[in-house]
């Protein structure tokens, strides 16, 4: 809390709610710790925290709610069983907020922002194209900009100080870009800011985030997404002549939304924060794709995500990595992969000890090894490995103490246990390069 307000109240280019999602779900995790909850209760008490600090600081408890439960995971899934907890906690904050601050949405918009016109689509698309692309952007220097730090050797303590100087540098010329900038955003809302400024302050954020964060300043990635958002729209509805409120309330979203995976949230998010309900419908068409050019373009990037820590799905993170043993074994025991009467209840650990494959029907082996540390298919996904055998089937993954079913997406680590079924020909002429018998 203190280093936040220090970085942000002294110029830091960074934003609000990275802060305040840590301290509230540092509650929820304190709580849990003292009232000794289970590991199932203490992650729902995490995202209850963090559900209900975003509520009561953006004025937003739906959006809030389920940007909890999505931003866990770079795909499209959710953290579903947490919802209606992170709902419940979320309205709980933002009715006790409100009783201090009051009901209004965090921006003022204007009144009739939205004349419905087909011919204002094509604006909207192209926007949503524009923040796919800006959208990519933004990780890759967010993050290269935290390796280059990283790299410098000097004391930790002073890279912050070191970033500080070029952000200062940098605010000579743009002072807009200091603090989380929305009383600038208000202004790109009110068509206030004149178009080679915004498209200079667009950039000049971008730097500024990540000489602020990256360094090793205490601060959050979403308001100053939203000003890049809030810039880029408002550049477009200069270049197109049309009212500058809608075009900067469908770019913040836009942007944001496929900068940080999380489409849905940042769609209710923005139109709770702004009360722009009636542009859902054009901010939902650029949002997703919005979303769905930045997944595709990020995809041949090191960075895809402002959020670094976001797994693809479900079945890679680690909370939940111990249920697919079940799956597993239902591969195996449920008829999908036949197995001879013999090794019907077949011990699943017991074979991974062993090395030894078993014979399936259809000259097929049931075979388990542990991948080595210098195969090509170390770091690379699931898909690739089954595009480059597609004789063989990778049926499951272990990691660690956890079974995983892996998806098309599931990168590969050096050690992980592979559980393929294939011929003994495929393993003589492929798999015994890549995987140790018995395994790891």
């Amino acid at each position: 809390m203190i280093a936040s307000a220090i970085t942000i109240g002294s110029g830091g280019s960074a934003g609000r709610e990275g802060p305040t999602a840590l301290i509230s779900a540092g509650f929820g995790a304190v709580y849990a710790k003292f009232l000794h909850r289970s590991e199932r209760e203490r992650r729902l008490l995490v995202l209850m925290g963090m559900a209900a600090g975003l509520s009561a600081i953006f004025r937003s408890p739906i959006g809030t709610a389920i940007f909890a439960v999505e931003v866990l995971y770079g795909g499209m899934d959710f953290e579903s069983e947490a919802l209606i907890y992170c709902l419940l906690a979320a309205i709980v904050a933002y009715a006790v907020n409100g009783r201090f601050v009051g009901w209004q949405p965090l921006f003022r918009v204007p009144e009739n922002l939205y004349s419905g016109a087909s011919t204002d689509y094509a604006w909207y698309v192209a926007l949503g194209i524009a923040s796919g692309v800006v959208a990519t952007i933004l990780p890759e220097v967010f993050y290269r900009v935290r390796d280059g730090f990283a790299a410098l050797r000097i004391p930790v303590w002073s890279k912050p100080a070191l970033g500080g100087l070029g952000l200062g540098l940098l605010a000579l010329h743009f002072p807009q870009i200091l603090g989380g900038g929305y009383g600038w955003i208000q202004e790109a809302m009110n068509g206030a800011l004149a178009l080679h400024l915004l498209l200079a302050l667009l950039g000049a954020k971008i730097l500024a985030l990540a000489l602020t964060v990256s360094s090793g300043g205490s601060g959050g990635v979403f308001g100053p997404s939203l000003f890049v958002g809030a810039m880029l729209g408002s550049a477009f509805a200069g270049i197109s002549h049309h009212p500058a409120g809608a075009l900067v309330i469908v770019g913040m979203a836009a942007v944001f939304g496929g900068a940080a995976r999380v489409p849905i949230a940042t769609i209710l998010m923005v139109a709770e924060m702004t009360g722009g309900y009636q542009l859902l419908v054009p901010t939902s068409l650029a949002v997703l794709l919005s979303f769905l050019i930045q997944t595709q373009l990020s995809s041949f990037l090191k960075y895809s995500s402002l959020y670094e820590a976001q797994v693809a799905a479900r079945a890679d993170s680690p909370a939940h990595q111990a249920e697919h043993v079940q799956v597993a074994l239902r591969l195996l025991e449920g008829g999908k992969i036949s197995l001879p009467a013999q090794v019907n209840h077949l011990h699943l650990a017991a074979l991974l000890r062993s090395g030894v494959a078993l014979d399936l029907p259809n000259g097929l082996q049931l075979i388990a090894g542990a991948l080595r540390a210098e195969s090509p298919w170390v770091g690379t996904q699931v898909r690739s490995v089954s595009g480059t055998v597609p004789e063989s089937k990778i049926i499951a993954v272990l990691r660690g103490k956890s079974v995983m079913e892996p998806r098309g997406h599931t990168l590969l680590q050096p050690g992980d246990r592979l559980l393929i079924v294939a011929s003994s020909e495929v393993r003589r002429r492929v798999l015994d390069a890549h995987l140790a018998f018995p395994p790891l």
